[in-house]
C-alpha cells in the first residue's frame, strides 16, 4: 500500500504545482506524508458535505479542485466552517490535496474533460502555455463538433452532457444559428472572451458569465455564449483525474481505490421560471 507522499508525488507528476497561477493555493493542505493510502475520493469543493462523504466511505485522501484556503488564514479553529473541515479531516486521518489551476492548464486537464463531456474533439488550447513545446497545455480548449448544429441544439447537448444543477444552461445568440467550432473553459471564463473572439469560434462554453462582459462580447462579434454552472463545468475533470491516478497506481502495483463524488455542491439550489413578459 502506498504512502501519502507516494500518491502526492504521482498526482504532482500529472498536475505539477509549477503550472498553477501565482495567486493559487495548490498542493497538500493537511495529512501525514507517512500515512498509508488505500482510498482516494475526488470532488470539486472541499466543503463539509464532501468531507462527511469521505469519512463515511473511509477515504484516506480527498483530492479537490477548489482550494480550501485560497487567500490564506491565521486560524483553523473549528469555530468557522473551514476550520471544522480541517478538524474533521485530521480527526479521521484523511489528507486533503488540491489541484486547481495546475489541473486547468494540464494536458489533458479540466477543459479537455469539459470538451469531451459536451461532444467536442479538441484541436488545441484557447490560450497556449508558451512553456509547452507541444502546444497542448494552456487555458481553455478549442474543439469541433462532428457536424454543425443550431445553437439551441448545442445548448441542449451541453445540458445533457453535464451534471444537472438548479441554474441549468443558458445561451446568448440566435438560437437557430449553426455552430461547429467551439471554445470551452471550465470554471469562470469571462476573462477569455477576447481570446475566444480572436480564435474565430462559433460559440464559447464556460461559467459565471456576467451581464456586461457577456453583453459586450455578443455585440462585438457573432460569437454565441453558452453559460453553465461553475461546478458543473469542472465536475467532468474528476473522472479524468481519478482515471489518471488509477492508471499510474496500477502500473506501480498499488492496491488503490478511487471514487468520484456525485454530490452536487453548486451553491444554487433552486430555479424559478419567470413567466412575466414586460
Amino acid at each position: 500500500m502506498p504512502k501519502l507522499s507516494d500518491v502526492i508525488a504521482v498526482l504532482e507528476e500529472v498536475y505539477p504545482p509549477q503550472w498553477a497561477e501565482s495567486w493559487d493555493a495548490v498542493g497538500l493542505v493537511c495529512g501525514d506524508p507517512e500515512a498509508q493510502v488505500r482510498r482516494v475520493l475526488f470532488a470539486v469543493d472541499p466543503v463539509q458535505a464532501v468531507v462527511d462523504e469521505a469519512v463515511e466511505w473511509g477515504a484516506d485522501l480527498l483530492v479537490t479542485h477548489h482550494p480550501l484556503y485560497l487567500r490564506g488564514t491565521t486560524t483553523v479553529a473549528a469555530t468557522g466552517f473551514k476550520g471544522r473541515v480541517v478538524h474533521t479531516l485530521i480527526k479521521h486521518d484523511i489528507a486533503l490535496h488540491v489541484a486547481h489551476t495546475n489541473a486547468d492548464h494540464a494536458d489533458p486537464g479540466v477543459s479537455d474533460a469539459l470538451a469531451e463531456a459536451v461532444g467536442l474533439k479538441v484541436t488545441g488550447p484557447l490560450v497556449a502555455d508558451p512553456t509547452d513545446p507541444a502546444g497542448r497545455r494552456g487555458s481553455g480548449r478549442i474543439g469541433e463538433l462532428p457536424q454543425p448544429v443550431t445553437l439551441a441544439a448545442f445548448a441542449a447537448q451541453v445540458a445533457a452532457g453535464l451534471p444537472a444543477t438548479a441554474a441549468g444552461v443558458r445561451a446568448a445568440g440566435d438560437p437557430e444559428r449553426l455552430v461547429r467550432k467551439i471554445a470551452v473553459c471550465g470554471g469562470s471564463g469571462d476573462s477569455f472572451l477576447a481570446e475566444a473572439r480572436a480564435a474565430g469560434v462559433d460559440a464559447y462554453v464556460t461559467a459565471d458569465l456576467r451581464h456586461h462582459p457577456a453583453s459586450e462580447a455578443t455585440e462585438a462579434a457573432p460569437v454565441a455564449l453558452v453559460d453553465a454552472a461553475h461546478w458543473a463545468t469542472e465536475w467532468p475533470w474528476l473522472t479524468l483525474a481519478a482515471r489518471e491516478l488509477t492508471g499510474r497506481a496500477d502500473s506501480r502495483g498499488w492496491p488503490l481505490e478511487t471514487r468520484v463524488s456525485i454530490r452536487v455542491t453548486d451553491p444554487w439550489t433552486a430555479h424559478a421560471p419567470m413567466p412575466y413578459a414586460p
